[in-house]
Parts: structure tokens; sequence; C-alpha cells
């Protein structure tokens, strides 16, 4: 049976709430007893989840990011890994919503970035995000660390064929709006209402050639200073956050 580490405070934290039965060890730093680490315990009390105290030198040689003291040994038995969804399930979650709110990510290969996009997309109440099988980061401990809990909360899709994954939610009521730097059309004079998909591209490269073929509109974000584009993360926040403020007023 495969292994996965999930480790940081609140990465950690959501792990015992959402699938405590699947932690397989629970280790927490030997000394660390502040008001956090209490959390964890309490959590791993409540849900029968064993602790067992490691020094700093253990716990650094398991993770090459800042742990912050805690790391969760998850067992990944080849079936639906916490808030993973295939296609098929996908769709059908879009059918049984009204107005489903849905983030593409088309070419995010660094951790950091997904992660914070999940992140982000939590906070927006994005009802799944979606990533191409190639040419994307995958659902790894360093995702799971910057995402903070939200790679546990927010399903995510990885298709194997993007462009037709996207004329399927077409198919099935879903407005695409792509994020493309040379749009004419502002990000805030677009109509993100109904059910949308909102497509984001790499810093730099934006979205493919054919990902953007597929989208109903593009829209640019407006840029007053020097710099011609945003980190991934960012845009995505600006994206998703303006398109609640308008779902929110509906």
């Amino acid at each position: 049976m495969n292994k996965q580490i999930t480790y940081g405070l609140h990465a950690v934290k959501e792990v015992l709430k959402q699938r405590a039965s699947e932690v397989e060890q629970l280790l927490i730093m030997s000394g660390r007893k502040d008001k956090r680490i209490q959390e964890i315990q309490a959590l791993a009390e409540k849900y029968n989840v064993s602790v067992t105290s490691a020094t700093k030198a253990d716990l650094d040689k398991q993770v090459s990011g800042k742990h912050q003291g805690v790391i969760a040994h998850v067992s990944d038995n080849g079936a639906a890994d916490d808030s993973t969804m295939t296609e098929q399930q996908l769709l059908e979650l879009v059918k049984s919503l009204a107005s489903p709110f849905l983030l593409i990510l088309d070419g995010v290969t660094d951790p950091h970035n997904l992660g914070a996009c999940l992140r982000t997309a939590d906070a927006a109440g994005i009802d799944a995000v979606i990533v191409p099988k190639d040419k994307s980061a995958g659902l790894n401990a360093t995702v799971r660390k910057v995402a903070s809990g939200a790679a546990e909360s927010v399903p995510l899709v990885t298709v194997t064929n993007l462009a037709r994954c996207l004329e399927k939610l077409k198919e099935n009521g879903v407005w695409i709006i792509g994020t493309d730097d040379e749009a004419a059309n502002s990000l805030f004079s677009q109509d993100f209402k109904g059910p949308i998909a909102v497509v984001m591209g790499s810093e730099g490269a934006g979205i493919r050639r054919l990902t953007r073929e597929k989208c109903d509109y593009l829209v640019s974000i407006p840029m007053a200073g020097a710099l011609s584009s945003l980190n991934v993360s960012v845009a995505a926040g600006i994206a998703l956050f303006e398109a609640m403020r308008q779902r929110s007023e509906s």
C-alpha cells in the first residue's frame, strides 16, 4: 500500500478532520506544546489517531519544506484519494448544481502555485478545480502544505484531454471564460454570473492555443504598472473574487 506525506499545521489539521481513519502515523516534534499543536493532538485523540514524538532532525529528514513540527503519513490504496474526482464525477457534479463555479488551470507546473490556487479556490467557493494530466503539477506533499487544507476540501479533477473536457462542460451549459493578457475585454466588465468555468494559464505562456479556442469569452486583468503579467495564483485570486462578488449579488 502506498503512503502520502502531509505536513504543516493547517494541512495536517484538515487531514485529521477529513480522513482521520487513513492516518497511519502522526509525528509531532518533541517539546512543542503551543496552542496549535494542542489542537492537532486534540483532533488525534478525538479520532483515535496515535501520536508519535519525533525530534526536529527526524522530521527534517522526511520532508524538504517547513513541516512546522507535524507530519502525517496517510494511506493511499489507489481508491478515491481525499477530494480527487474523475471526469465523469465532475460532469455528474455539474449536472447536479444550478450554477456551477469551476476553476481550470492550464499548464500550471509549479506545485507552490497549484497549492496557492487550491487555497484561493476554497476561499472563493469553487466547486472543483480542473487540471490536465500532462504539463501540470500533481497533488503532492508540497501542494498540500501550500494549500493549507484546501487539497482536502476542494475537488481536484485531472483530465487526459482538456479541450475535450471543455467541450463536455459547454454541452452541459457551462460558459468558459479564459484569461489572456492580450484580450480587449476587461475582467471587470465580464459577466461571471451563472454556470461558469474560469481558465487560468501559466505565468508568461498563458493558456494554450487549443484551450483558448474553446473559450466562449477572453478577458484580461488591467495592469497599471510596468509589469505585463501576474503570478498565476495572484491572477486567480483577482478573477475568482471578482466572480464571487458578482455571483453574491445575483
